[in-house]
């Protein structure tokens, strides 16, 4: 009876290499789906927008989540499924919302080509923490739905709207004020900042594009204090934690 337990309870190899193949875009965008781990996450999804269509854990019970497509599964195979070095006690394989741009939200951010996963993780999670609803990324922003993206989250996914759109129509049609950042605009601690705006960020290397350079109302910068000029400047996630502690620390 024991054997005959965990032979019921083992993935099939399809399964198996379907879950593996959602650590690629093109494969996340084929089924429209993605992977959430680690059960403080997962306990989340219930109350969120988020539909799971399937559960693997070594203790569903923990959970005490209800789905039809709940499956015991050993550590072995948890092993086989999981993005991480050191697997948590679950993964829920998760439908893909549809792409949606909340019209009507006080302050945004707007991400220009960022590249790297564990930037957009992070200005996630400072989003969330400030309240903010939304993130609008353009087309070749790294994609939020990236395992490492997810798991840099820390849950704050579930909070945040982050959707992707041709940045170029997207800013061309905004009724608000766009507020840029650069090393030479205005001091962020003598910058007046009003009640409905954007606030783009660009690539980690090359900043701003120059089709949405055009389209920013003012530019404005963290200024260094520091003598030594040689020092690296601000990473992306770094320099939206400190400009946003500042805008909300006006209101």
């Amino acid at each position: 009876m024991i054997f005959l337990k965990i032979f019921v309870d083992m993935l099939t190899a399809h399964t198996i290499k379907t879950i593996q193949s959602l650590d690629k875009k093109k494969y996340r965008q084929k089924y429209n789906l993605f992977l959430v781990e680690g059960n403080k996450i997962i306990k989340e999804l219930p109350n969120s927008d988020y539909e799971i269509t399937d559960l693997y854990s070594i203790d569903p019970e923990v959970l005490n989540i209800k789905t039809a497509n709940e499956t015991k599964i050993l550590p072995a195979e948890l092993k086989k499924i999981s993005f991480l070095q050191t697997p948590k006690d679950s993964v829920a394989v998760c439908k893909i919302p549809e792409n949606k741009v909340l019209k009507d939200v006080s302050i945004q951010l707007v991400l220009d080509g960022i590249q790297d996963p564990g930037n957009l993780g992070t200005i996630i999670r400072l989003a969330d923490w400030f309240g903010i609803e939304q993130i609008i990324c353009s087309n070749d922003t790294v994609d939020v739905y990236n395992p490492k993206v997810i798991q840099a989250t820390m849950g704050s996914f579930l909070r945040v709207n982050v959707c992707y759109v041709d940045l170029e129509d997207y800013l061309s049609t905004y009724e608000h004020p766009i507020l840029g950042t650069d090393m030479d605009g205005e001091n962020i601690y003598k910058t007046e900042f009003p009640e409905k705006f954007s606030l783009v960020f660009g690539n980690e290397g090359n900043g701003l594009r120059p089709s949405t350079e055009n389209l920013i109302t003012k530019m404005i910068t963290i200024p260094r204090f520091g003598k030594n000029q040689s020092t690296e400047s601000l990473n992306v996630s770094m320099s939206t934690g400190i400009i946003l502690g500042e805008i909300f620390s006006k209101k």
